[in-house]
């Protein structure tokens, strides 16, 4: 654990990258085995490494995300515009602050990228991604900014792969 810690202190974008990159990619493919009920290459070699590489720049949004907002609440309580907050009160309001603000963003440009990596434009469902930002990302990143900061990226890639795992099992083919 030392040693990850130290690697996400030294190369803090790199590895929210990397594990997103992983992470994320390997929930979407999950997703597409469960409903599917069957293992296969669901996006084909180019597919899958473009989906990789759309998670990475997800991943420096996320990272750069989470600094901010932190700051913001921290900013909001310092003026007197957020009452004093124990540690899961304040956790709790990052992750409403930055689900509510910068979650909706990011779940349309995820679809951006997953729509120009298929080559074909499909906004179905958008509105269950909104929807996920209230039912599981704010109590996921609630539980995420308890963390310490190294440890925050990280759970949160393990998050997408574990949304990836509930839609696939919700998604199952008949």
């Amino acid at each position: 654990m030392d040693q990850y810690i130290e690697l996400v202190k030294a190369h803090p974008i790199t590895t929210a990258m990397a594990q997103f990159a992983v992470l994320g990619t390997l929930g979407e493919t999950a997703s597409r085995w469960l409903a599917a009920r069957r293992m296969f290459f669901p996006f084909g070699a180019r597919g899958t490494l473009l989906r990789m590489l759309g998670w990475a720049g997800l991943a420096v949004c996320i990272k750069y995300a989470f600094t901010g907002f932190v700051a913001f609440v921290d900013g909001l309580i310092s003026h007197g515009l957020l009452p004093e907050l124990g540690a899961p009160g304040k956790a709790f309001a990052v992750s409403l602050c930055m689900n509510l603000q910068f979650g909706p963003f990011l779940v349309i440009a995820h679809r951006l990228i997953d729509n120009a990596i298929d080559g074909a434009p499909n906004w179905a469902n958008l509105d269950r991604g909104l929807r996920s930002l209230l039912w599981f990302w704010v109590p996921a990143h609630t539980l995420t900014f308890l963390l310490p900061l190294e440890l925050r990226i990280g759970l949160a890639a393990v998050w997408s792969l574990a949304l990836g795992l509930i839609l696939g099992f919700y998604n199952r083919a008949k």
